[in-house]
């Protein structure tokens, strides 16, 4: 009797700064939003959750929501508004710039939101380079620096996802789980209540 292999669990890219952010923004308004519901007078209380409506899951949407889900079989891409499913034997190429993008074999182009470029990531590991180049010992950039120093990195951290990234989709695009077509779905469950939010916000307004 033999057992299948465990699947391997999926490698899960995200923005730590952007979770960070999106928590405080969601605490500082939920309690700006509470006190305004509370003691508000007038259409103070109405105008505040409407704002809520609209604001909420924009934060949501820019700053928790952002993810990339690489699998053996596939890359998931969830974005602000919509989810993308890219089989490996789909994807035909990544690009770094001032943005982090992944093409499919028709030519789309996908942002990856979770995967930030940082420039100034990228000069302090060019930094890095250059001491290891000046240390003499240029391919092995973990030595440099003082006896015992602990390595410096000489890639961006958003550069280094992609290397993964872009060495895990060359190893597994052959495979046959990997092939299909990409597939495309609209965050209706961010969308929805921000376009609800954003016409109560307008009525209100408007009638005010």
């Amino acid at each position: 009797m033999t057992s299948e292999p465990e699947p391997t669990r999926d490698r899960v890219y995200r923005s730590p700064a952007g979770i960070a952010g999106g928590v405080l923004m969601l605490v500082l308004g939920a309690w700006l939003g509470i006190d305004a519901v509370i003691g508000g007078t007038g259409r103070t209380p109405w105008l505040t959750v409407a704002g809520l409506l609209l604001a909420v899951p924009l934060v949501v949407a820019f700053t928790l929501r952002p993810a990339v889900f690489a699998g053996e079989d596939r890359l998931r891409i969830r974005n602000p508004f919509r989810a993308v499913t890219l089989p490996w034997a789909a994807v035909s190429g990544f690009r770094s710039g001032y943005s982090n993008e992944v093409f499919d074999q028709a030519g789309t182009k996908y942002q990856l939101w979770s995967v930030p470029v940082s420039l100034r990531g990228r000069k302090k590991a060019q930094r890095n380079l250059a001491r290891a180049a000046a240390a003499g010992d240029p391919g092995r950039p973990s030595l440099i620096g003082r006896s015992g120093a602990q390595s410096r990195p000489t890639r961006a951290a958003a550069d280094q996802v992609m290397d993964e990234l872009r060495e895990l989709g060359e190893a597994r695009a052959a495979e046959p789980t990997a092939q299909g077509e990409p597939v495309v779905r609209w965050a209706y469950e961010i969308i929805a209540p921000a376009a609800v939010g954003a016409v109560l916000l307008v009525v209100l307004l408007a009638t005010g």
